[in-house]
């Protein structure tokens, strides 16, 4: 057991001292992150080559088909020959996702499988170069972005199947791959910032780039310090977030929770993982998958993606969501009604999430709370009864009412908390919220 947590601590110190040490954010980067913290609610896009597998029938692959199935990397190439989505229409994807009450949204411009989804001219493997489409769909894309008004981020994956000088390798992408058990670990991180370069060079302002990946080699010097640098030096507004799944590192803008809420590791990803005060984000998927895979009808319920999004907001963390689309660029029709459905939510009640930071009382069984300025919002998603004792708010209450109709609500304050009354009339089925001003 001491060797384990003698060898935790080693790996914590070399990313700790390889990364952007002494790192001081610029006012526009502050500016930046007070906007994204506002911005509250995301999609994510998981999209490439592995779409045309549809996750090969297995629920969960997707995107890890190339290794999972251990498919070469001279067989995986030919999946680019048949990658041709003449159904996107970057209009229809951008406009969704503001219906839905998005603010902005991430997309993989290359995952694993080491395929840039963009012209990238440090490498021939993309879309342009090796697709029938030939185009730039994440061109495409920010400039529609641009033109309806929301931020585009960058997923980048630091795991690379693909190319030859990702060695020594981690724990995925192994032998079945074909490439030869030698490389230049050193020249992939310079191809590496290379692409990284492309990308905040030739798209204009961008939300951040969004790693993942480097949890495979965790004993690599991943010279995060000399990447994270290119990038503020770049672009000194954006933000840089790390999939790590520990403690953010010197350079990091955020911190990242992979389906699951800030410290609670339900699902096993986020353990040891401390909560920092950096902005939070927690991402989720509409069913068990990243990518697009037509095996996987596990869908989650609006009403479920919602109580999610209130208790990360509850944590003070941003909620983004997960779609996969399908090969030929279309968004899966499930997806789009279960986001039209939160947008509904989000048109009547997002004043309860957007701008608002975490409220005074943590999350609980029972919800969560919110707070805007001397309001805070009382969010109750699961109540046994008509009564609820909630601990006392650190300043006196001037008024508390129900947000759906404004009538008041009856309450005691004592000293063992605040008693509220919630008649079964006025619950909502998904989310009751209340509206607590505070006195000043």
């Amino acid at each position: 057991m001491r060797v384990i947590i003698l060898l935790s601590i080693f790996t914590i110190l070399l990313y700790s001292s390889s990364a952007q040490e002494g790192y001081q954010p610029t006012p526009e980067n502050l500016q930046r992150r007070e906007w994204y913290q506002d911005a509250r609610f995301g999609l994510y896009i998981h999209w490439g080559l592995y779409s045309i597998m549809a996750g090969g029938g297995d629920q969960g692959v997707a995107e890890w088909i190339m290794n999972n199935k251990k498919i070469p990397i001279k067989q995986y190439e030919k999946l680019a020959g048949f990658f041709n989505p003449t159904g996107f229409d970057p209009a229809e994807w951008v406009t969704m996702a503001k219906k839905a009450g998005m603010k902005y949204i991430i997309i993989t411009s290359k995952h694993h499988d080491g395929f840039a989804m963009y012209d990238s001219e440090v490498s021939g493997y993309n879309i342009v170069d090796q697709t029938p489409y030939g185009k730039d769909i994440i061109k495409k894309l920010k400039d529609e972005c641009d033109k309806q008004g929301i931020m585009l981020a960058f997923y980048y994956s630091q795991l690379d199947w693909h190319h030859p000088d990702y060695y020594p390798r981690g724990g995925t992408g192994q032998k079945y791959t074909g490439r030869p058990e030698s490389g230049d670990w050193y020249k992939y991180l310079d191809y590496m910032d290379a692409q990284l370069t492309e990308l905040l060079t030739n798209y204009g302002d961008i939300l951040g780039i969004w790693f993942d990946g480097m949890w495979d080699n965790r004993g690599a010097d991943w010279r995060l310090g000399k990447t994270y640098s290119l990038i503020h030096k770049l672009q000194p507004a954006s933000l840089i977030s790390s999939n790590h799944k520990r403690a953010p590192f010197p350079g990091e803008d955020m911190q990242k929770f992979e389906r699951d809420l800030p410290g609670e590791n339900t699902m096993g990803f986020s353990k040891g993982q401390p909560v920092s005060e950096l902005p939070l984000e927690v991402v989720e998927t509409m069913n068990g998958s990243w990518g697009f895979n037509i095996n996987d009808q596990d869908y989650k319920s609006p009403k479920q993606l919602i109580q999610t999004m209130v208790k990360a907001a509850g944590y003070g963390a941003n909620f983004v969501v997960n779609t996969g689309p399908m090969p030929n660029g279309k968004i899966q029709p499930e997806n789009v009604k279960t986001l039209m459905e939160m947008g509904k939510w989000m048109e009547k009640y997002g004043e309860t999430i957007y701008e608002t930071r975490k409220g005074p009382i943590g999350p609980k069984k029972w919800g969560a709370t919110t707070k805007k300025g001397d309001k805070v919002f009382v969010h109750i998603l699961d109540l046994e009864d008509e009564n609820l004792l909630i601990p006392n708010l650190p300043e006196k209450i001037k008024s508390i009412k129900f947000f759906d109709g404004g009538d008041n609500v009856n309450y005691k304050v004592s000293d063992y908390g605040t008693l509220l009354n919630i008649p079964k009339e006025k619950q909502n089925d998904i989310n009751t919220i209340l509206v607590v001003e505070l006195t000043k």
